[in-house]
């Protein structure tokens, strides 16, 4: 994003913040952390897993706030601080932005389902990548003539699909107070490296509840780029265009938007996902119905499989 768009932002802020103070608005007062205990933040997106997780935590006490629901304890010797995301980069980068708020968190750990991309994953794969990036933070660009031409104040950072031309975030961070853009936020890398170890001690299912069998045996895949955005994918056409462009092994909803906060906060950020569907790139429908179960016990598995690993970190 350009100075001029950034000068502009800047003085609509300044005019909210003269208008609060026209209206006599006291400053906001800070709300007291809920919890002092330095704490992993596993994050959840979807009620399966977290209600596994949950039932297995030690020592298990509930919070709320902001109708979000924090389950503090012990998850294979750790202290943990569980929650769900909501579904949605704004739900996932709200919820993340909250625990930090009120929780002493060390660490976060987000994991769930998502869509494969990479033409080579089965379902039921656990995929760790090493950076996530807002693929769907993008300019509609103009229909014209010519093709579709972006306004001058904008770039091409990467291929466009039709007249989506996807763009960097303008974001701040600790310690960097003026804005700059970045599209990959990296994994941490203690946290990858505890991941590697996590990964010859896990056991994946290969069998869903209801009897649908994987015909291989589900494997984690470390490393490689994740894309995240507020849209769900079931078209074969736009998975090619991801793969090829970002060289992407999976997509889905929220990832991206932990990682953003993650970073502005200097918090270290790992993600686990597990392969529910193909994003449109399988025969028939959509899979997730089918196996929704069996990659969100296997995101949980790889999940206490990685606290078991992680005592070294975050302490």
């Amino acid at each position: 994003m350009t100075a001029m768009i950034r000068g502009v932002a800047h003085q609509l802020g300044a005019l909210v913040a003269l208008f609060v103070v026209t209206l006599g608005g006291a400053e906001p007062t800070h709300a007291a952390r809920l919890d002092e205990t330095p704490r992993m933040a596993v994050i959840s997106a979807f009620p399966p897993e977290w209600q596994e997780l949950t039932a297995a935590i030690e020592g298990r006490v509930d919070h709320e706030e902001n109708g979000v629901a924090f389950v503090t304890g012990r998850l294979e010797g750790r202290d943990v601080v569980l929650f769900l995301s909501g579904v949605s980069v704004v739900n996932a980068a709200m919820t993340t932005q909250l625990a930090l708020d009120r929780f002493n968190v060390t660490a976060i750990v987000f994991s769930g389902i998502a869509g494969g991309v990479d033409p080579t994953l089965t379902i039921g794969d656990i995929i760790v990548p090493k950076r996530w990036g807002p693929y769907l933070h993008m300019v509609l660009a103009r229909d014209t003539d010519a093709g579709y031409v972006v306004p001058p104040f904008y770039g091409k950072p990467f291929k466009n699909f039709g007249m989506i031309h996807p763009q960097p975030v303008s974001v701040r961070r600790k310690g960097q107070a003026e804005f700059h853009d970045v599209f990959w936020f990296e994994v941490d890398p203690q946290l990858m490296a505890v991941a590697e170890a996590a990964a010859s001690a896990v056991t994946l299912s290969r069998c869903a509840e209801a009897g649908a069998c994987l015909d291989e045996a589900p494997e984690v895949i470390l490393g490689g780029n994740g894309v995240s955005g507020s849209a769900f994918v079931d078209n074969a056409e736009f998975r090619d265009y991801v793969f090829t462009t970002f060289e992407a092994s999976i997509l889905d909803m929220e990832s991206a938007a932990v990682a953003q906060v993650a970073y502005a906060n200097a918090v270290p950020f790992i993600a686990i996902r597990s392969l529910s569907d193909l994003a449109g790139g399988g025969e028939g429908e959509n899979e997730l119905p089918v196996f929704f179960g069996l990659a969100a016990g296997n995101a949980a598995a790889m999940v206490k499989a990685f606290l078991a690993a992680s005592e070294t970190i975050g302490r």
